[in-house]
């Protein structure tokens, strides 16, 4: 079973997204919370698999909850929801630790496996969210500077990050050892200057890597 917390200042999106997300066997919504502080306390106190973190709150804005959230011994994945009113802010919440995005408008089927795949460990960015995140942020050129620096393996590995992939999938698909794999991620985070391996993948499409399902 898969914890799910909300984290949204209009209870009628929570509300929706319990709809949603309880419809599923295998999903559990185990709370709610209305602002970025509370949100903070109560994965404290729910310990939930997954956050869906809405963005612009008053108060403790969501930025600021990721990034405490970050700062717990084991923290759970967390989602980053927005409206795209502004791009900077799903920018900032990859930099702050999220573990991808989702539009607010994303079908109900594909809210469910986006979740799922998630608390799997993978990395989920919309396809059509960072499209258009690329094109306002204008950071092609920059990302295929840094990218050229690359071996052709590790150029393999970023597709896969880009992709969305887990090491372990990673790993099959280059018939290599998972530990030789995450040796390569975090040689790719240092190179190439992320925090995670989110804003890898982020990185990877800007510079025209993946995905290529």
């Amino acid at each position: 079973m898969i914890r799910v917390l909300v984290v949204d200042d209009e209870r009628m999106v929570c509300a929706h997204l319990r709809t949603i997300l309880t419809s599923a066997p295998d999903l559990m919504v185990v709370g709610e919370a209305y602002d970025g502080a509370d949100g903070v306390e109560a994965t404290v106190r729910l310990r939930p698999d997954v956050v869906l973190m809405d963005l612009r709150m008053p108060g403790v804005d969501g930025m600021r909850a990721i990034e405490r959230i970050g700062q717990l011994p084991t923290p759970p994945r967390v989602l980053a929801l927005t409206t795209f009113d502004l791009d900077e802010y799903v920018l900032g919440a990859l930099r702050a630790g999220a573990t991808g995005f989702l539009l607010k408008s994303t079908p109900p089927e594909d809210l469910l496996d986006l979740v799922r795949v998630a608390a799997a460990g993978h990395t989920v960015l919309s396809p059509a969210a960072t499209s258009r995140l690329v094109a306002h942020g204008g950071r092609g050129r920059q990302a295929r500077d840094l990218v050229g620096s690359l071996t052709d393996r590790e150029l393999e590995v970023l597709e896969g990050l880009g992709d969305g992939r887990s090491n372990q999938e990673i790993a099959r698909g280059l018939h290599l050892s998972e530990a030789t794999v995450k040796g390569y991620v975090s040689r790719l985070l240092v190179k190439l200057r992320c925090d995670n391996r989110t804003q890898a993948a982020l990185l990877a499409r800007e510079a025209g890597l993946g995905p290529r399902r």
